[in-house]
Formats: C-alpha cells, sequence, structure tokens
C-alpha cells in the first residue's frame, strides 16, 4: 500500500498549468516585436537599421509629387502595417508589449488568433491614415505598435464591461459561463464603466497636442494613431462577432 501511495504522489498531475498564460498569437506578436528590436540594437550595423528604418516605416509625405525619398511612393503599400513592429527605444516597446498583453488577451480569447492579427493590423493601418491626415505635407514619421494596441483597446471595451453570461444545464443544472455579449455602441455610453473609461481615453489622447502649450515642449505621442486605432476596433468589432448557436436556424 505504501509503494502504492508513493507513486502516486510522484506522478505529475493532469491539470498542470502552462508556464505562459498568454494566447499564442498575442505571445506572436510580442516576439515579433522584440525580434525586431532587438535585430536593430545588437545585429543590425548603423547602414542596415537605417535602411529597415527607411522600408518600414511609415512616412505620409512619400505621397506628395516630387517628394524624394528612396522608393518613393512604394512603401506605401506595406509601412502603413509594418511601422508597428518598429519602436523608437526600450521605453516604447515595453509599454506597447505590456499594452498589448493586456488588452489584447481578452480579444484573442473570444475571437482567436486570424480576427485578432485582422485586427491589429487593420488598426495600425487606420491610426496610419489618422496620423497622415493630420501631419501631410510635413515630413512626419511614424513608429510603433501604439495604434494597432489601441484598436485591440477599442475591441475590448465591446465586451469586458459586459455582465457575465451564466446558462443552466437543462439535464443536470449545472451552471457554466458563456462568457459576455458585445455591447452595441448605445450600451457602451449607457453603462457608467465603459462609457467613463471610453470618455477618459478619447479626451486624454485628444488633449496630447496641446501640451507644448503648458509644458513648452512638444513631445513624440503620435495621438492620431491612438485615437484612429482605436475608434477602428470599436467600430469593426461586430465583423468578427460569432452568432451564438442557439441564434442559427
Amino acid at each position: 500500500m505504501s509503494d502504492e501511495r508513493n507513486h502516486q504522489r510522484n506522478q505529475a498531475p493532469d491539470d498542470r498549468q502552462p508556464a505562459i498564460l498568454l494566447p499564442g498569437v498575442v505571445t506572436a506578436l510580442l516576439g515579433l516585436m522584440l525580434a525586431v528590436h532587438l535585430a536593430r540594437a545588437f545585429v543590425l550595423n548603423e547602414q542596415g537599421d537605417e535602411q529597415l528604418y527607411l522600408w518600414l516605416a511609415f512616412v505620409p509625405v512619400r505621397a506628395a509629387p516630387g517628394f524624394a525619398l528612396e522608393g518613393g511612393w512604394i512603401p506605401l503599400l506595406w509601412t502603413p502595417f509594418t511601422h508597428a513592429f518598429l519602436h523608437a527605444g526600450w521605453e516604447h516597446l515595453l509599454v506597447n508589449c505590456a499594452w498589448l498583453a493586456i488588452f489584447g488577451t481578452p480579444v484573442a480569447r473570444r475571437y482567436g488568433p486570424r480576427a485578432t492579427v485582422i485586427l491589429f493590423l487593420a488598426s495600425a493601418a487606420v491610426g496610419a491614415a489618422a496620423f497622415a491626415a493630420t501631419t501631410f505635407p510635413e515630413f512626419q514619421v511614424l513608429i510603433g505598435a501604439s495604434g494597432g494596441v489601441a484598436g485591440l483597446t477599442g475591441v475590448a471595451c465591446r465586451f469586458i464591461f459586459q455582465p457575465v453570461i451564466v446558462g443552466r444545464d437543462p439535464d443536470t443544472g449545472t451552471e457554466h459561463v458563456l462568457g459576455r455579449r458585445m455591447a452595441s455602441l448605445g450600451e457602451l455610453m449607457r453603462n457608467q464603466r465603459a462609457a467613463f473609461f471610453i470618455v477618459i481615453w478619447l479626451v486624454l489622447n485628444a488633449a496630447v497636442p496641446f501640451l507644448p502649450m503648458l509644458i513648452g515642449q512638444s513631445i513624440g505621442i503620435a495621438w492620431q494613431a491612438h485615437l484612429g486605432g482605436f475608434l477602428a476596433g470599436l467600430f469593426l468589432t461586430p465583423l468578427f462577432e460569432r452568432r451564438p448557436e442557439g441564434s442559427r436556424k
């Protein structure tokens, strides 16, 4: 009997938790952002880093007639997306990584990896468009995942503030969590917590261009990309919402 107990005690439990609790797609995006920054910091020489920056950063003025920059307007086909994987420094990278882990995780668990990547890239592109609309024809460069992560924040706002729906098995009576329902825009504004978060988030980002008048110096925050990305995520979410099983005919 004692040998049997020792054998059972030494067996590994079947319900061991994984070491990394982040969804795979979030981990992959974080890994890609980190890999790019590590390559820029420790692998590429100065010339190589300049070339990477030149071909991956978003520069709206490339579209201006007669503007001379290597590659011309062609990089505008991909830089609205690739700029999200470049960062100005470790602090910039780590802030965006933390933001992505916090708000990307619930989005990935609800909508899956493909939808998460689409929403991230689409929000980054809309954020880039907002940046271009407010800076053109000045020479301005956009880098960083802020627009894409702001989009995932907007997506998460559509459901994280809603109450958890609990179902009951008709045979056993056992209760089980069904998840959270996606809120309409009107419901978000009627939900005090959701409305407070959204309004504060929008106001803080909209106030960024006025900060230089208060502090006496410019700050390198692409508030346009934040706002554009957030609104993109907020409005694109219904395209990826799956209908509940009970609503199918």
